[in-house]
């Protein structure tokens, strides 16, 4: 990643953002969930909406908006030897397409990445697949780090199972 150009400022490229979504992507496949909560911001939200083009979190029903404590608390469930719902472990396989890069302002350490995706999740003898648009929202803030990541579901109206891990 671009180095700082002043105290304050650093330039982020394009490649940076577009690594980053892979990098997290990875994480979360490979099961590094305590590694991936690290890549948020204190105040950081996960947000999947419930209904489709929903503008509104916190006054509409949404699937999930959780924040630090709420995404730690799922991590600790997920690391959890006693978590019989997870023997065996679900698995996940993200398949990205190119993310787009919406936004960088690298004076104010904002940048938006967009990215359209199949997201897998797999246990025992059952296995579904879920089109989504991710967002992610970033700061820098001694390296880039999540302020909002949105998980929109193709077919959020739908209804199907518990989704175990993190799309």
């Amino acid at each position: 990643m671009t180095e700082t150009l002043t105290a304050t400022k650093v330039a982020v490229t394009r490649d940076d953002l577009i690594d980053f979504v892979y990098a997290e992507a990875r994480m979360l496949d490979e099961g590094r969930f305590d590694e991936w909560l690290t890549l948020w911001a204190t105040d950081g939200m996960y947000w999947m909406p419930l209904e489709w083009n929903q503008q509104d979190p916190i006054l509409e029903t949404s699937l999930l908006y959780e924040d630090q404590f709420m995404l730690r608390l799922r991590v600790e469930r997920l690391n959890g030897a006693r978590t019989f719902s997870q023997k065996p472990k679900s698995r996940c396989l993200h398949v990205l397409n190119r993310p787009d890069v919406d936004l960088i302002d690298n004076e104010a350490g904002r940048y938006k990445v967009v990215t359209r995706m199949i997201y897998v999740e797999t246990r025992l003898d059952e296995q579904f697949e879920l089109a989504i648009t991710a967002t992610h929202d970033l700061a820098w803030q001694d390296g880039l780090k999540i302020t909002q990541k949105r998980v929109d579901i193709l077919n959020c109206d739908a209804a199907f199972g518990n989704i175990q891990l993190l799309p």
